[in-house]
């Protein structure tokens, strides 16, 4: 009799044969080609044996070509397991309520975990992630990505070099590095304030040092603004070395600088809006396969922009091959404006003031402009400006002391 593997998976049952010489029903089986096996002798015209649960048809068939009874006393297996389970309505409900609630509980923020930055910074990034949605009991497939959030904390929060975002289970874990302001090495020791550009002094401030210079005067690169060497007597030369003080210069000089700048504006500008007109979608998707559970209506939009945005179902911490998908379709309408010269020409003086600002740091200040040149040329207006701008000229020297003068 053979013997198979996997008879538990695909279910098996035990037969009691009645009739003349029983154990010849089993040998009919086994000519049959039906695995039959464990065949017990019971009495004079009865025998035991197990067959596999899809043998059942075929050996009801050679039942009826001889003269034996047949009965089921015994049924084992998964099918039959699994029969008995679902009968059982209430635990197949608590068990389905079990899967659901454990789903349901895997995809719920638990903790957000924070390292790497100060207090401050992370009560800021705390505050950022709260105003995303995203906190402690907080429903994780109606957030954005690690990548999407990682992008909106460093948008928004200036003080971050860099961070990272990475969810765990449970957790939203966030590593962050704070961007350290690179300040000029201050000069250690006495020192002299120079000047780094042209331009003529507006406004001086100085807290320590002799000043060499006086509002209106005109200087120009490497002249010393303000002098880190004190005399406090000159009786005579060979004395005046001696009572030589040396001091580290402290202070701000706002000279009126000047820059030529050029810039372009086309006369015609394309760009695209937002109506504010939204529909949403919620697939459930499997592998590239995407199954629509809410939002079956197309928008009818002309133009669309299309957002989505991607969840991964967790059972416990490990990952499903299954993504909540929310889709957001709005409508986006297309615009172009003219602009006449005088127009474009404000515009690019703006645009070449924030950008001379940008270049020269926040402190920097715009205090003039004059167009030196204005032309026309494939739909843009190209301009030359003189651009006049109030900013701290003063750069720190050391002082040599074994120089003759002390510069």
């Amino acid at each position: 009799m053979k013997h198979t593997q996997g008879k538990f998976l695909s279910g098996y049952v035990t037969i009691l044969v009645k009739g003349n010489m029983p154990e010849l029903f089993f040998q009919k089986c086994v000519e049959q080609g039906i695995s039959v096996w464990n065949v017990r002798k019971k009495g004079v015209d009865s025998c035991v044996g197990n067959v596999k649960l899809s043998d059942i048809h075929a050996i009801k068939q050679i039942k009826r070509r001889g003269n034996y009874r047949i009965s089921f006393v015994g049924r084992k297996g998964f099918p039959f397991l699994f029969h008995r389970f679902i009968k059982r309505k209430e635990v197949l409900f608590g068990l389905l309520i079990g899967i659901f609630a454990i789903i349901f509980l895997s995809n719920i923020i638990w903790k957000v975990d924070i390292n790497g930055l100060p207090k401050e910074i992370e009560e800021k990034v705390v505050k950022q992630l709260e105003s995303y949605g995203i906190h402690q009991g907080a429903w994780t497939l109606s957030l954005g990505t690690p990548s999407d959030i990682q992008k909106k904390l460093m948008r928004d929060v200036p003080e971050l070099l860099w961070i990272g975002v990475q969810k765990k289970g449970t957790t939203f874990q966030l590593e962050g590095v704070e961007k350290l302001i690179v300040k000029e090495d201050k000069v250690k020791g006495p020192r002299h304030l120079v000047a780094t550009k042209k331009g003529t002094i507006k406004k001086m401030y100085i807290s320590k040092g002799v000043p060499q210079v006086a509002v209106n005067d005109f200087v120009k690169p490497g002249d010393v603004l303000v002098s880190g060497v004190l005399n406090q007597s000159e009786e005579n030369n060979k004395e005046k070395d001696k009572n030589k003080v040396f001091v580290a210069s402290e202070g701000q000089v706002i000279a009126n600088t000047w820059y030529e700048v050029a810039v372009s504006i086309p006369l015609e500008a394309k760009y695209e809006v937002l109506t504010g007109k939204q529909e949403k979608r919620y697939y459930m998707g499997i592998n590239d396969f995407q199954v629509p559970i809410w939002g079956f209506k197309t928008p009818e939009y002309a133009d669309i922009f299309v957002e989505q945005n991607e969840n991964p179902i967790y059972f416990l911490k490990w990952k499903l091959p299954f993504q909540f998908i929310e889709s957001s379709i709005s409508e986006k309408t297309y615009h172009t404006t003219k602009r006449t010269k005088e127009e474009a020409i404000q515009i690019g003086i703006e645009q070449a003031k924030q950008e001379l600002v940008y270049e020269l740091g926040p402190d920097a200040k715009v205090i003039s402009e004059k167009v030196l040149h204005v032309t026309t040329e494939r739909g843009k207006v190209n301009l030359e400006l003189y651009l006049t701008v109030e900013e701290d000229i003063v750069k720190e020297v050391p002082i040599q002391k074994n120089s003759k003068d002390g510069d």
